[in-house]
């Protein structure tokens, strides 16, 4: 009989692991080499001016209740160029977005019924799936203190963004009526020189 078949098992398998040496150094060269993918949110060009947990809701109109969109972090994001506020919510995990809107001063926080911790808006287009959709929506916040400091963030921002359109439309250049008048009637013009062409 061998030295090995001799000796408990246990005691084999105690010396074959003395055997066998670690390498710290161990390295592998991966098959393939992948680049380094830059990832845009089209979050870059902003700043977060608030940030909370809450779970959004849409009101589905066909089927009359209310259908839960996600859950995850809702932000408000401050542009810093033109300073425009828009709200932002991506679901937690796949970070998928589930609202996204500029806020408009059309936009009023409601309290919803039954609930002091959510609130409930329409958006005229929110971008969603690259599509912008008339909705309305609610969100609910874990207590009324965060849904009451969610208001104050919301209706700063509203403010914000109605000082910002109507400066945009105090800037503007008004059209003085003789380029009205001029526009008119080169618009005459090109009416009769197109019926000229016609009846030739």
């Amino acid at each position: 009989m061998s030295e090995l078949e001799n000796k408990p098992v246990a005691a084999v398998e105690d010396a074959q692991e003395e055997e066998v040496v670690e390498s710290p150094d161990v390295h592998f060269k991966p098959i393939v080499e992948l680049a380094d993918v830059v990832v845009k949110t089209h979050e870059e060009d902003e700043n977060e001016i608030f940030k909370m947990r809450a779970k959004l809701f849409r009101f589905d109109h066909e089927a009359k209740e209310w259908k839960e969109r996600g859950t995850g972090d809702v932000k408000l994001l401050k542009h810093k160029e033109n300073s425009k506020i828009r709200l932002l919510m991506r679901r937690d995990k796949t970070l998928k977005v589930c609202a996204n809107h500029y806020i408009t001063e059309t936009m009023v926080l409601s309290p919803n019924v039954g609930s002091d911790r959510s609130w409930v808006w329409n958006v005229a287009a929110d971008l969603v799936d690259d599509e912008a959709q008339r909705q309305l929506l609610a969100i609910r916040f874990a207590n009324p203190e965060n849904a009451g400091k969610f208001k104050v963030a919301f209706e700063d921002a509203r403010d914000n963004n109605k000082k910002i359109a109507s400066s945009v439309a105090e800037s503007k250049p008004k059209v003085p009526e003789e380029e009205d008048e001029k526009t008119e009637e080169a618009k005459k013009d090109e009416e009769k020189t197109e019926e000229a062409e016609k009846k030739d």
